[in-house]
């Protein structure tokens, strides 16, 4: 039988005393509590830090009894029951009123202090947290642990507002700036977010902050390892596995290779979130569970759940080239530098999980950012569309539809011609812009509807614009708006682009394209032998 799925359960207690099912990660959990005071670490939207926060709570209460069976129960531990101030900001819209920040840390501090059976002292937020501590420390003996969720969801809230941004800022550093000073009534700090700002005071006035963010120690102390999906989930692979028409049943071989091609897809949709330069990937955990508790369905639920509006927004402002996302290098100190007067849409981008690691570079120290997965990479090829392609949703399906089948059954020119309405009212101002604008048309619309797409692939002794795969074929294209048809097929000709592609066991295609600036679409195409 399924497991009880905990969607949308954040609280550690409820999974463990009401049968849903956990994903231990109390192990790492405890290599954390054991080797650092205050730590921080970011993770993108949805990927389990407010249930992290939680357990870290449950086990600075004192509460072992919610830790049984779990690897934590059998390392050395000092089952101490501390005072515990825990701060989530993941509610309240802090967009419109910078007061909204004072009244919900007002109100989260009178609930403490209340639970404890204790005034709450001050005039003012900072004051009230600093008399808080001093004061739990006071009556109960033992140091205090404070954990702190989504830090920074009031600064991000707020990022496109710069009077409420910067009253928030203000009051955000007395409020962090008090855990430097209650230093020795403290036993434990914790702050999750999904970025690092570098103007808020509590990274520069913390000089024992530990950031975990690229510790290859907790890669995986939020989301799922493969390991972890095929320990834990057993028979929701089974069951989905069915559901793709082939026998689940692990005891005959047909079952097997139905379970190996559905973990295959599965891994390929959800899986591939990198934070460190370890080679170790996860899924994320609001996307898998949704996936399971929908019997199998292949939908984007964690892209669904938010929408990347304001990064849109920041890759057009800064004319970021979107067809090299995939192919963008950062160092250490990059990653470090979120600040909103001066912000760098990349490294944005890694933190909200729309891109991740894909490789790392020991000598250089630089990492290479892509997109994590199918769901991902498809969803946000959509949202980037939106910028540049005009055609209407309800004439969208059956040219979507041609295009796929005639792309996988190698019909060129019923393709080409089904890819034309998507150019359909290109602005008058971009039509002299160079071929890389159609490409970036072209390339986004393939990816949006989930095909395997590339630009730019460099080769030994040139660049292919796009490589396109599917099940049997493969499509090396080359474009022109500055030249003919023939002109782009001579040049895959001529550097042997489709070279690298002949020992796939796929038909290659070679197919050149010119673009024709007065009508704003594709002209004329031209398609080289099958290889």
């Amino acid at each position: 039988m399924p497991l009880k799925l905990p969607l949308g359960i954040q609280t550690f207690s409820e999974i463990r005393e009401d049968g849903y099912h956990y994903v231990d990660k109390t192990a790492r959990i405890h290599e954390l509590v054991t080797s650092a005071k205050v730590s921080f670490l970011s993770r993108p939207r949805r990927f389990g830090k407010s249930l992290l926060c939680s357990t870290l709570g449950a086990l600075f209460e004192g509460k072992r009894d919610l830790f049984k069976g779990l690897a934590i129960d059998s390392l050395p531990l000092e089952w101490k029951k501390h005072p515990v101030i825990h701060i989530a900001l993941n509610s309240g819209d802090f967009s419109k009123d910078s007061e909204v920040l004072e009244s919900i840390l007002h109100n989260i501090l009178l609930n403490t202090a209340n639970g404890f059976d204790i005034e709450l002292r001050g005039d003012v937020v900072s004051v009230r947290f600093s008399n808080l501590i001093l004061d739990l420390h006071n009556q109960f003996g033992e140091k205090v642990a404070v954990i702190i969720d989504e830090y920074d969801k009031p600064l991000l809230d707020s990022i496109d507002k710069k009077d409420i941004h910067d009253a928030i800022r203000s009051a955000l550093k007395g409020f962090y700036g008090v855990l430097k000073a209650s230093d020795e009534h403290l036993k434990f700090v914790f702050l999750t977010g999904v970025t690092k700002f570098s103007k808020v005071s509590i990274f520069s006035d913390l000089n024992n902050l530990t950031d975990l963010s690229l510790n290859p120690r907790y890669a995986d102390i939020c989301g799922i390892t493969q390991e972890e999906l095929e320990e834990n989930f057993k028979e929701e692979i089974e069951e989905c596995s069915r559901g793709t028409g082939v026998s689940a049943s692990l005891n005959d071989q047909s079952g097997k290779r139905g379970t190996e091609k559905y973990l295959a897809k599965l891994k390929r949709f959800y899986n591939g979130y990198r934070f460190s330069e370890k080679p170790l990937t996860v899924y994320n955990p609001f996307g898998l569970l949704h996936h399971f508790n929908s019997e199998g369905k292949f939908i984007p639920y964690w892209y669904e759940s938010g929408t990347p509006t304001f990064l849109i927004k920041l890759i057009k402002q800064q004319n970021i080239n979107v067809l090299n996302l995939e192919k963008k290098v950062l160092s250490y100190d990059d990653f470090r530098k979120f600040d909103s007067e001066n912000m760098d849409a990349v490294p944005v981008l890694y933190q909200s999980g729309y891109l991740t690691i894909i490789g790392y570079n020991e000598k250089r120290g630089t990492y290479n950012l892509g997109y994590p997965n199918d769901e991902v990479r498809t969803s946000f090829a959509s949202s980037l569309a939106d910028l540049y392609i005009h055609i209407k949703n309800d004439e969208k399906t059956p040219f979507v539809l041609k295009l796929i089948d005639s792309l996988e059954a190698g019909e060129v020119d019923n393709f080409v011609e089904a890819l034309r309405p998507f150019y359909n009212n290109i602005p008058y101002d971009e039509a002299s812009k160079v071929e890389s604008y159609y490409e970036l048309i072209f390339l986004l619309t393939l990816r949006m509807l989930g095909v395997y797409c590339e630009a730019q692939v460099h080769t030994a002794i040139g660049r292919i614009d796009a490589v396109l795969k599917v099940d049997d074929f493969v499509y090396v294209v080359e474009f022109k708006a500055n030249g003919t048809a023939e002109e782009a097929l001579q040049q895959i000709n001529d550097k042997n682009y489709a070279l690298s592609y002949n020992e796939q066991g796929k038909k290659i295609v070679k197919l050149g394209i010119e673009f024709d600036k007065e009508k704003r679409n594709i002209g004329r195409w031209v398609v080289g032998e099958f290889a």
